[in-house]
């Protein structure tokens, strides 16, 4: 049986399909676009996927996403950031979530994941011993553990505290709160978002 499609179309749609959240229909839809659409469109694309690597690097102090010509986060060497407070995130895009807030005017450190045995990953392979040393070096006085709200989210903000504690290191630990969110009624939410809103109740 002949191929159903081009070569070079086909090609496409199986490299889109490796992105996450991409099923097959999709991948299909926006190769189709992408055909479509002007060469500029994809030219642009093209050369913006190509250029990521050459000019995108870790934070050394952060680990947070920098341009390649910056020493380090601008997050970080901003003399107008508290470095006495830090936020410990996951993953870089979890501090684009945050600083949309415009609520927080810490600092940032960035794991590079979450405990999680079955995939592999274990506290060896987070940045903990740099995060230990940020503690320490920045004298901080907050550690605030934003990772997810997820099993292995808790895993990990729970082996954080007891490390730094374990290490002998006096700051003030917090996590973020966890609660129901905006539209959601109460039937709808699973059992540890309910327990969490109950924890972190306020009192008016």
């Amino acid at each position: 049986m002949s191929q159903l499609l081009p070569e070079a179309l086909t090609k496409a749609i199986d490299e889109l399909g490796r992105l996450p959240g991409v099923g097959a229909r999709t991948a299909e839809r926006y190769a189709y676009f992408l055909l479509r659409a002007d060469t500029s469109t994809t030219s642009k694309l093209a050369s913006a996927i190509a250029q990521l690597h050459a000019n995108v690097k870790t934070c050394p102090v952060t680990f947070a996403l920098i341009d390649a010509n910056q020493e380090v986060s601008p997050l970080y060497s901003d003399p107008t950031r508290n470095k006495r407070t830090i936020a410990v995130v996951e993953e870089p895009l979890d501090i684009v979530a945050i600083e949309r807030t415009g609520q927080f005017h810490g600092t940032y450190h960035v794991l590079g994941g979450a405990i999680s045995p079955i995939d592999g990953i274990g506290p060896e392979q987070l940045h903990i011993p740099e995060l230990i040393k940020r503690l320490q070096e920045d004298e901080v006085e907050e550690m605030i553990l934003a990772t997810n709200a997820s099993v292995e989210g808790e895993s990990t903000a729970l082996f954080l505290q007891r490390y730094v504690q374990d290490a002998g290191i006096t700051v003030t630990i917090s996590r973020l709160a966890r609660g129901i969110p905006v539209g959601v009624d109460l039937e709808y939410a699973d059992q540890i978002t309910l327990t969490h809103a109950l924890e972190g109740r306020r009192f008016l």
